[in-house]
């Protein structure tokens, strides 16, 4: 007999719908694990969240920017860069609405249990932060575009004119809590990977 799911959404239709995209994101995340790939992670029109115990990370810089989204609407956000970075206990995860199913949630977890994350030219476009935070050699007030301590500013970053920006040569957070549109790395390593995907509200935090 085939489940069917309130509102009449038939559970193996749904599957074989989502199945695809959930193996594409499944082996992503395996050569994510391996160090094989860059990372890009955006999810059109929704913020996710995102956890780390520990984030120790050199080359930092802070600027104002606007990110656009793919229906054109533009979102103020903070983008944090670092040349390099090393998380403990990271999380991360968003909530989709699927219409006539409801939520689905994405949660990818790695670095736990003594492993480690690491990016190189990591960039978070975040519009909350919550944090522990100790920031060495730290500038305020630089420009953005002529920032020597960090990554540089995100090719296609549409920077806030008369914004903020500030750089350090490097910084350590803890506790962290955020909220971010989009993340990108030029090399992401996730050790320890742990992805899932759950019927319903499941976020870090």
């Amino acid at each position: 007999m085939e489940s069917v799911a309130r509102g009449g959404t038939r559970w193996k239709r749904f599957a074989v719908v989502m199945v695809p995209s959930v193996a594409a994101t499944a082996a992503i995340g395996v050569a994510l694990s391996q160090g094989a790939l860059a990372a890009s992670f955006a999810v059109s029109g929704q913020q996710f969240k995102v956890t780390a115990e520990r984030l120790d990370g050199k080359g930092f810089v802070q600027y104002g920017a606007m990110e656009v989204q793919h229906n054109g609407k533009h979102i103020p956000v903070a983008v944090s860069a670092f040349k390099s970075a090393t998380i403990q206990g990271m999380c991360q995860s968003v909530v989709i609405p699927v219409p006539l199913f409801g939520d689905v949630s994405l949660n990818l977890k790695a670095g736990q249990n003594g492993k480690k994350v690491t990016a190189k030219n990591l960039y978070i476009d975040l519009d909350q932060l919550d944090a522990d935070a100790v920031f060495r050699d730290i500038n305020i007030g630089v420009a953005a575009e002529s920032s020597t301590k960090g990554p540089g500013v995100k090719k296609g970053d549409r920077i806030v004119e008369g914004g903020f920006a500030q750089e350090a040569d490097s910084a350590t957070l803890t506790d962290v809590k955020q909220t971010a549109w989009a993340t990108s790395a030029g090399t992401f390593k996730l050790s320890g990977l742990s992805l899932s995907v759950k019927k319903g509200k499941h976020e870090c935090y």
